[in-house]
């Protein structure tokens, strides 16, 4: 029997423990660990590579990537159906947004109006966002995120760049191809480059992937920029290894690997105990996900169509999401 190839993950949290260099994020103060350049890699016969060592929230994954392949960029869709993943970010708007607006107002009557209105909590914006349309419209926005950049991206003569179509016909039609690559990384958009008002809420850690036809199997490889290993990675391992999927059914191929490249492989201090906890579990088999067969178009593509089978992870391991603007 092969061994796992959870193992690599795992030796990558032992590698940044022993061997990291410690930083701080500029505008927090917090202590991570931090390696560069690192690369794991999943035969997708073998399974589905959702880990074992702790259980993980596959209901998220598979709707935070429709959300992804819908092009959307408001968190509505995502809190209606009970993923909370991009609450912070959401909320960090919101926030900004409050302050700024009794910074700004210079009409005495009006600043004492701005001032005795409460700011909400993080709990009562997430149920606004749920309950009241208008304001999901304002405040939910997080500006154009991976989405928007793969279904539409913004070209300089006015036109929406549908990337994610785009491969899938090149896959189709030309498979030999070197070029097939899908970018999230728009200068244009990235806080510290963005013109007023248009900034991201969060500039694009996994930034760009690539598909590749060979030996009759379709295979995938990410660059990940920054990579949150404890709470973010075991996402985007499952994701994109999911999105491999996706692409070889809709394509007509086998999934052959993903190959996961890392520039900024981090632990966040407040990850460090829950880390030593996992080291200690023994991986057990991935499970298999099934897609419907019935699924031909991406513009289709709904949550039933995904049916996991045989997963028997450890139990889950909580911890708090680190907001430090993704830098």
């Amino acid at each position: 029997m092969k061994r796992s190839e959870e193992y690599q993950y795992l030796n990558l949290l032992k590698d940044v423990m022993e061997n990291g260099f410690e930083k701080h994020e500029f505008n927090s103060g917090i202590m991570f660990k931090s390696v560069f350049g690192r690369q794991i890699r999943f035969d997708l016969s073998r399974g589905l590579p959702l880990l074992t060592t702790k259980k993980v929230f596959l209901r998220g994954i598979l709707h935070e990537l429709i959300w992804f392949l819908r092009g959307d960029s408001n968190i509505k869709y995502l809190v209606d159906n009970g993923v909370h993943i991009w609450d912070d970010w959401g909320f960090k708007r919101y926030k900004e947004s409050f302050e700024n607006k009794k910074l700004n107002i210079k009409n005495k009557k009006h600043k004492k109006n701005i001032k005795n209105k409460k700011m909400l909590s993080q709990d009562e914006y997430i149920e606004r966002v749920k309950n009241d349309k208008k304001f999901a419209e304002k405040f939910g926005e997080l500006g154009p995120v991976y989405g928007v950049q793969w279904r539409r991206w913004p070209a300089s003569d006015g036109r929406k760049i549908d990337q994610v179509k785009w491969a899938i016909e090149k896959i189709k039609k030309t498979p030999e191809r070197r070029h097939i690559v899908i970018s999230a990384w728009n200068p244009e958009f990235v806080y510290e480059m963005a013109g007023k008002g248009k900034s991201v809420a969060l500039p694009p850690c996994h930034t760009l992937f690539q598909f590749n036809v060979i030996n009759g199997k379709l295979s995938c490889q990410l660059y990940q920029r920054s990579a949150d290993l404890f709470l973010g990675v075991p996402f985007n391992i499952a994701s994109y290894a999911l999105f491999t999927m996706i692409f070889a059914h809709l394509t007509g191929y086998p999934a052959g690997d993903f190959v996961h490249t890392f520039g900024d492989a981090h632990i966040y201090s407040n990850h460090f105990e829950q880390v030593k906890e996992q080291l200690k579990r023994k991986p057990r088999p991935f499970p298999r996900m099934k897609i419907n067969p019935k699924l031909k178009d991406i513009d289709d593509i709904k949550y039933e169509d995904f049916t996991l089978e045989n997963y028997n992870p450890w139990p889950p391991i909580r911890g708090e999401v680190t907001v430090v603007g993704g830098f």
